[in-house]
């Protein structure tokens, strides 16, 4: 199951209820920077408890102090897809590897219940979190179905065999 890391004040945590307000903040930060809310983004926005923890899926949040200041999840497709969906780091924090950390949680998550794939959509003009993926392992392929969010222009896969 999922496991508390940290490093220096920033610690990596699961879901809790009292942590839904932040994520639905977090996200809607970077989205309203770069794009614009979706419906597909609202369906997850209003209610994470529903749309990805009870599901199977797990969310994660890096916590500095207190404060949260990053999360991701792991959105669980089928018994053996995950999607990593929903990352974002306030910009106060970039640059100190909680994307990474937190990529790692999601994809140590999924392998952890039996996953064979994780994948994620994102877009082209967000070219430091393409690098990230890319880091942790994930290759552009076709994406082997539309997308649901207008803004996705790539798709990723991380195989876990």
């Amino acid at each position: 199951m999922a496991r508390t890391t940290s490093a220096g004040q920033v610690a990596i945590v699961p879901f809790r209820p009292d942590l839904a307000a932040a994520f639905a903040d977090l996200n809607r930060e970077w989205i309203e920077r770069f794009f614009r809310i979706e419906e597909a983004d609202l369906k997850v926005l209003r209610n994470p408890e529903a749309a990805i923890i009870s599901k199977g899926g797990q969310i994660f949040f890096a916590i500095d102090g207190t404060e949260p200041v990053g999360t991701a999840a792991a959105l669980r497709i089928s018994p053996t897809v995950f999607e990593l969906a929903k990352m974002a780091v306030r910009p106060s924090h970039h640059g100190r590897g909680l994307g990474e950390r937190l990529g790692h949680a999601v994809i140590d998550h999924a392998r952890g219940v039996g996953a064979r794939m994780v994948c994620l959509e994102t877009n082209g003009v967000l070219a430091t979190a393409i690098r990230l993926y890319e880091r942790l392992g994930f290759v552009h392929v076709v994406r082997p179905a539309p997308s649901v969010y207008a803004r996705s222009d790539i798709y990723m896969e991380l195989d876990l065999r």
